[in-house]
């Protein structure tokens, strides 16, 4: 979905999600309703030093600026939320790529998560904590906002209140939210990092179901809207660690297989007639030796039968594929693989192509360490 940049912190960029664009202007509606500030009022009274008049706060224009101030302030305080995790990994040398903020709350980009348990636990736990800090700096605001200005003492109190909540709800163990982040890094001081994500998933995954089945009861499409994403999140780092650990000290040179190379010359007749005989489905393409492109079975369903005789391989290759290098990580490959969303990426060594690598390749090595107990040379 597309994104907007809203500008950037120690170079970390800040971004707005479509969703939430879209979402921002209900949530203030919702928010400066005056069941919802009815349903506040209290809680704010009882943390503030002022009691709270809610028929003042329902007066005039006052409902639109608490609504309007409450949900930017909302997502303000995820974005810091988010920015304590970041700077907890600048102290480990954890890039964070990027900061977005969707309909759900905010996600951190971390170029990688470190395997060591200590660093883990505080880069997850650096959120919460962030967050009761913020809490409690709203806190001490209220006993500075005067009484005559009651809109801004609701406000700052409402985001007190949200934000220790916020604190206390990312600390639930469903992986993939911070407290199930905080229980896998517990989890992997006595177990493999593999066996810790995969129990921390099936937590999450348990707190997926909860939280369908509450958003059922309550007709609630946000709580079902949260249960898919932390289901789909819990079982795709699961998958993710699992071919991490698979992958394991393998290059991109050790992955990519013999693939059947053809000649760019030849005809798309020739290549269909290999594809038959030979039952495969990707062959390099090479002129002079040198590999130029790959054909796919794609490719040759693009022409039809009675004019294959008139193209050339060449002609229906694939050239757009990314390239990375024979002696590179082969779990870091597989990334750019299915970043760019492509099933295969040409192999070079010293600026020259020499093979291709596809996900086939990867699936048949995978398969191979896994039945195998990951200890089979690729």
């Amino acid at each position: 979905m597309r994104k907007f940049t809203l500008g950037s912190v120690w170079g970390i960029p800040i971004r707005l999600d479509l969703s939430l664009v879209i979402f921002l202007p209900i949530l203030a509606w919702l928010l400066g309703s005056g069941a919802q500030i009815d349903a506040y009022a209290g809680i704010v009274s009882a943390v503030s030093p002022h009691a709270v008049d809610a028929a003042a706060l329902k007066t005039g224009a006052n409902p639109w600026l608490i609504g309007v101030s409450a949900a930017v302030g909302l997502f303000a305080s995820v974005a810091v939320h988010e920015l304590g995790h970041a700077y907890a990994g600048m102290r480990y040398d954890v890039k964070t790529e990027a900061i977005t903020l969707w309909l759900l709350g905010g996600l951190a980009t971390l170029q990688n998560i470190p395997r060591e348990p200590e660093k883990e636990f505080t880069i997850a736990l650096a959120g919460p904590l962030t967050s009761v800090l913020v809490a409690a700096v709203c806190y001490l605001l209220l006993f500075a906002v005067p009484v005559s200005l009651p809109t801004l003492g609701f406000v700052v109190g409402w985001l007190a209140v949200s934000n220790a909540l916020l604190a206390g709800f990312n600390l639930l163990p469903a992986f993939p939210m911070d407290g199930g982040r905080v229980l896998r890094a517990y989890l992997a001081r006595s177990r493999p990092y593999g066996v810790a994500t995969r129990t921390a998933a099936r937590v999450g995954v348990g707190f997926a179901v909860l939280f369908a089945v509450f958003g059922i009861l309550a007709f609630s499409p946000l709580f079902l809207l949260l249960a898919w994403f932390v289901y789909s999140a819990a079982t795709g780092e699961s998958r993710t660690v699992l071919v991490d650990d698979l992958l394991d000290g393998l290059t991109v040179g050790d992955i990519a297989g013999d693939a059947p190379t053809i000649d760019a010359e030849e005809s798309v007749q020739a290549f269909a007639d290999r594809v038959l005989s030979e039952r495969r489905t990707e062959y390099a393409v090479v002129r002079d030796g040198a590999v130029v492109g790959l054909a796919t079975l794609d490719a040759l369903r693009q022409v039809r039968a009675v004019e294959r005789d008139a193209y050339r391989v060449e002609e229906v290759m694939r050239t757009d594929l990314p390239s990375v290098e024979r002696d590179a990580d082969a779990f870091e490959a597989l990334a750019i693989l299915n970043e760019r969303n492509v099933g295969a990426a040409f192999v070079e060594a010293d600026g020259e192509r020499v093979g291709v690598v596809t996900t086939a390749d990867y699936a048949a090595v995978l398969q191979t360490r896994r039945e195998f107990g990951a200890v089979t040379p690729a």
